[in-house]
């Protein structure tokens, strides 16, 4: 039997290897910018979606956000979407610090930098990583009323403005789409930087993927850059068959059609070989025990004001990615 269970867990692209790869490119001129250079060294009134307190619901309130100091960036945002560990963070994960604005995917515009950044200028085009944090605060530069507002990981990308350290921003090509790009922040480069970094997936090897989600099609896709022979996706969800497809999915495997376990399904499928590499991407503890077309994960788009509505859109089956319009 061949089998691998690969952790997913510590496998987020780093920003040396993403900017090799094509996905990221240097970015030329941006024409459609308007330099704020006037208001760079001011604080900007801006809207943000608040979460106060451990389970409360965020509201859309007006916050305050400094301009950025030394190796800071701040960032207008464009677009943003949600991710489960939004809600976990509002529930108080990792820890219950508030009150703290959501969000740690998102697409911007550098809007102004600090006296100490040099790889990015005004204009640019930037996702943010929410790898690590500065490590000399715990808050970055926004308040509400003259409180402190603690960020999501190293971000806050549900706001229309925000301060982040240059080291968790990377910039792309203005010629990806600006919604889509939101994607690349957190779950579809997860999945993409497990089969690619992480497993470093051999060519003509065969890859299981548990979980068709945003993690889980990105899986997909990093095992066919790099050559897979066979990528076996697995879900009960029959629509993610097609979807599993265009990401490069060779066979499909619906577990609620059979009463079988699904390495029993696996080993029937493969002739009792297994497979070289499995990934699982549900979260689901007993499947853990057991066993880039970026624009077909967009799902759903909201704006700002609408973010109530994104929490219930999260919990649909056929939900992959909700994308905030700010």
């Amino acid at each position: 039997m061949k089998m691998h269970i690969r952790s997913i867990l510590s496998s987020y692209l780093t920003r040396k290897p993403i900017s090799k790869s094509p996905i990221f490119r240097s970015l030329g001129q941006n024409h459609f910018f308007t330099s704020s250079t006037s208001r760079s060294n001011q604080v900007i009134t801006c809207k943000a979606a608040v979460c106060w307190g451990e389970g409360e619901a965020v509201k859309v309130e007006e916050i305050q956000v400094e301009p950025p100091k030394s190796s800071e960036v701040r960032v207008k945002m464009l677009y943003a979407s949600i991710c489960h560990t939004d809600i976990l963070c509002c529930s108080g994960f990792p820890l219950p610090l508030f009150p703290r604005v959501p969000g740690h995917e998102g697409v911007g515009m550098v809007e102004s930098v600090g006296e100490n950044v040099i790889a990015l200028k005004e204009g640019d085009l930037v996702i943010p990583t929410y790898l690590g944090e500065c490590g000399e605060c715990e808050n970055c530069r926004m308040s509400i009323r003259g409180q402190k507002l603690y960020h999501l990981f190293s971000c806050s990308t549900w706001a229309e403005y925000m301060v982040v350290n240059a080291n968790y921003l990377v910039k792309i090509d203005s010629r990806i789409g600006l919604s889509e790009a939101s994607f690349l922040s957190c779950g579809f480069s997860t999945g993409y930087g497990a089969a690619w970094k992480e497993a470093k997936v051999e060519k003509g090897s065969s890859v299981a993927v548990l979980g068709l989600g945003a993690v889980g099609l990105g899986v997909l896709e990093g095992a066919r850059n790099q050559g897979a022979a066979r990528i076996i996706g697995i879900d009960k969800n029959e629509r993610k068959h097609e979807m599993g497809k265009a990401f490069g999915m060779t066979d499909f495997i619906n577990p609620s059609k059979s009463n079988k376990p699904i390495s029993e399904l696996v080993h029937e499928l493969t002739g009792g070989e297994g497979v070289d590499y499995s990934f699982e991407c549900t979260g689901i503890q007993s499947l853990i025990n057991e066993e880039i077309q970026l624009d077909d994960l967009l799902t759903h788009e909201i704006q700002l004001e609408e973010i109530k509505k994104a929490y219930e859109l999260l919990k649909q089956p056929d939900c992959i990615k909700v994308l905030i319009k700010i």
